[in-house]
């Protein structure tokens, strides 16, 4: 699953010079939390998120008065408070690299760059999730089956074979790569609903032939 196909493409950028008062208004009606900093030819230079702005802001027992406090605000240039040092990732990548970097780095979401570090898009936990939520093909309902299985070639067969001779239609096949125990691993399947009856036959005849682990 490639970052390109899950990013969000249309980015709402920043400039170095931009006020952090125009940033900060521009992220409330946006609906952003991260606002990539580009210059003239879309290079990437640095990166504010709403807590940059709420920590460069001044505090609510501030003795200014508005007057003085969107002077103030106005003066505050991206530049002055933007992370110069940004965890980027390339648009030909994959989805699971990006949650590995996000995860690693501690981040809700990163930008997306071409070669030449020009700015093409925008990946956040939300998309992540939302890739989640498509390859287990939970919204379409089914069932999902956790199977330990021995951590050998060819280990999982005897599993799509019983499934298929029982008339199961399989939606999503993941698998850990964390054995649970030495020599084994756990794989978790969803099939798609069946009349209740057939149901409750294969989940008896899986639990005599297979360590099944959960049924849900």
């Amino acid at each position: 699953m490639l970052i390109e196909n899950w990013m969000t493409k249309e980015v709402i950028t920043g400039t170095p010079e931009m006020s952090m008062m125009k940033a900060s208004k521009i992220m409330k009606e946006k609906g952003v939390g991260r606002l990539p900093i580009v210059d003239e030819a879309g290079v990437l230079m640095g990166l504010v998120s709403d807590r940059d702005i709420k920590e460069a802001s001044p505090s609510k027992a501030t003795t200014l008065d508005m007057h003085e406090l969107y002077y103030l605000l106005s003066e505050v240039k991206l530049k002055d408070i933007m992370t110069k040092k940004v965890v980027t990732i390339k648009k030909g990548e994959t989805v699971e690299r990006a949650a590995q970097l996000m995860l690693e780095s501690n981040i809700g979401g990163m930008p997306v760059v071409d070669d030449q570090n020009k700015v093409v898009g925008m990946v956040t936990d939300s998309d992540i999730f939302k890739v989640l939520v498509r390859i287990t093909g939970v919204m379409e309902g089914g069932v999902q089956i956790g199977v330990r299985l021995p951590n050998e070639p060819g280990g999982l067969v005897p599993v799509l074979d019983f499934l298929k001779d029982n008339g199961a239609r399989l939606m999503s096949l993941l698998t850990s790569c964390e054995p649970a125990d030495v020599g084994m691993r756990d794989v978790f399947l969803r099939i798609r609903d069946m009349d209740k009856t057939a149901m409750n036959a294969l989940k008896a005849e899986m639990h005599k032939k297979f360590e099944v682990v959960y049924w849900v």
